[in-house]
């Protein structure tokens, strides 16, 4: 190869990292529940609660944190509501269910402190919602007489529209 060339080949090797550069990507888009469908998932989750005899407050949140439904059941406790969202909040903070971190807590004490961080509820009852893998929300649940039955009760919910999610663009 003559010097031209490899002068030209060298100039080109590096502009191609600007040119990569000019067409990275710099916005990022995300899929949120309709309000309607928050608002089912927050109905069939209250349902299960009912049909097991539990009043519970129900929140379901959007995968950025924030609330799109709470409901509170007539005879659900007054702090119900407010752990139902901690929960939900935490699920979507750690991207897992909040009985994997009680879990997670209980065999490994240098864990212990994500406990003490604010707007953290290590309780279960707060469940991820998915769709294609990637999570899109989270439901919490408050009221039950275990955690164990408040997960279960988000769950069931989550299955009312997981077959909409799963085929969902």
């Amino acid at each position: 190869m003559n010097s031209k060339c490899l002068i030209l080949l060298s100039l080109l090797i590096l502009l191609l990292p600007v040119a990569q550069a000019e067409d990275e990507e710099i916005l990022v888009t995300t899929k949120t529940l309709t309000p309607e469908a928050a608002l089912k998932v927050a109905l069939a989750t209250q349902s299960a609660c009912r049909k097991s005899g539990y009043q519970v407050s129900v929140a379901v949140l959007d995968g950025g944190g924030n609330i799109q439904v709470v409901l509170r059941d007539r005879f659900a406790g007054i702090t119900t509501p407010d752990s139902a969202i901690l929960k939900a909040k935490t699920a979507v903070s750690f991207r897992t269910a909040t009985s994997s971190m009680v879990e997670a807590l209980t065999t490994d004490p240098e864990l212990s402190g994500i406990k003490y961080l604010p707007g953290v509820l290590v309780l279960a009852g707060g469940v991820m919602i998915q769709q294609s893998g990637a999570m899109i929300g989270a439901v919490g649940v408050a009221g039950a007489p275990t955690g164990k039955s408040d997960e279960k009760c988000a769950t069931l919910g989550i299955e009312s529209i997981q077959e909409l999610l799963d085929f969902a663009e």
